[in-house]
């Protein structure tokens, strides 16, 4: 099959390499699209190995049609799927090929949404984003109807689904962007309000707005975890999901023993398939009918084919990017 292959400077091109073959619990997907994440370019660079159980190949969310089916695995009185089937699903790495092996449990049908996109390219976009919001918004940080939400990177993938889920909710959402364009577009999406962090002061001016927030979604961490932390509420929720700006700054974390606050991270892909299957079961039943009642959109900032993917990150890493990026490995049909 034709695959992306990476060297270890960050080069991509397309190769010819082994098909996957499944093994107990999974399927193979014959891809059509493949999202593009920011951990993939991490994984690119060299700065997010994959794991050993996982392909070397980049991508963790395809849409597609299921080409081959495993053996059920032990948990499994039968297989979920049949060949032919249409699916979307969170890889373990593999999805800028054509085909790519899943666990079964963590393939979901396409959603729905003919107001915009069509399935395919809707699935390859917001599986990996609404498993990464749906379990730290509401699986970790517990996220509640008339709670506050500061949400970074609100242009984001992340961030635009995680605007709207939250607002969904019944949650008040600020959120933190890098051009005022940017913050027109969260605003549109449901954002009560917008903050620029190129401006030193953004946690001032949330303060003087609303005093505290309930729970933070940070993927910029640096020098916005002290912010974060002084801005969280007593019983306050900082769900960490990545470091955009560094691991690392000198703190004071007095706040977190006085307002008696929690701190979350996670890793998606360190996940096990058991949490993994029990997010998709979440996502199935909750976010997935909100995209065919118009509730929630997931807006494409662009598309590229898969000889291109090197534009794709590009950008993104450019900063380009409102909302999410997919690559076409096959032709994509209504």
């Amino acid at each position: 099959m034709r695959a992306i292959v990476h060297d270890k400077k960050g080069n991509m091109r397309i190769e010819e390499v082994a098909a996957p073959i499944p093994r107990a619990g999974e399927v193979v997907i014959k891809v059509a699209s493949a999202g593009v994440n920011r951990p993939d370019i991490l994984q690119r660079l060299g700065a997010y190995p994959a794991p050993p159980d996982a392909s070397p190949l980049l991508g963790l969310e395809v849409s597609g049609t299921i080409a081959q089916i495993g053996e059920p695995d032990h948990q499994q009185d039968r297989m979920p799927w049949q060949i032919g089937d249409t699916v979307c699903a969170l890889t373990h790495g593999g999805g800028y090929a054509e085909y790519v092996a899943v666990d079964a449990r963590q393939c979901l049908p396409v959603p729905s949404d003919t107001a915009s996109l069509d399935g395919l390219t809707l699935g390859a976009i917001s599986i990996e984003t609404s498993f990464t919001v749906w379990h730290n918004l509401f699986r970790l940080a517990k996220l509640q109807a008339g709670e506050s939400v500061l949400i970074h990177g609100g242009a984001s993938g992340i961030g635009t689904m995680a605007i709207q889920l939250a607002k969904w909710r019944g949650a008040t959402v600020s959120a933190t962007v890098g051009t005022p364009e940017k913050a027109a577009y969260c605003q549109q999406l449901g954002a009560d309000e917008t903050f620029l962090y190129p401006e030193n002061d953004w946690g001032a001016k949330i303060r003087s707005s609303h005093k505290t927030v309930d729970v933070v979604l940070d993927m910029v961490g640096g020098d916005f975890i002290q912010t974060n932390l002084d801005l969280l509420a007593p019983l306050g929720r900082y769900a960490m999901i990545g470091f955009m700006r560094g691991p690392k700054a000198p703190l004071d974390m007095t706040a977190i023993l006085r307002n008696q606050l929690q701190v979350t991270g996670s890793r998606l892909r360190a996940q096990s398939r058991e949490s993994k299957a029990e997010i998709a079961r979440a996502i199935k039943e909750q976010v997935w009918p909100l995209f065919r009642s118009g509730t929630l959109k997931n807006p494409l900032a662009g598309r590229f084919a898969l000889e291109n993917a090197h534009d794709a990150h590009h950008m993104m890493e450019n900063g380009l990017v409102m909302g999410k990026v997919v690559i076409d490995v096959a032709e994509v049909t209504a």
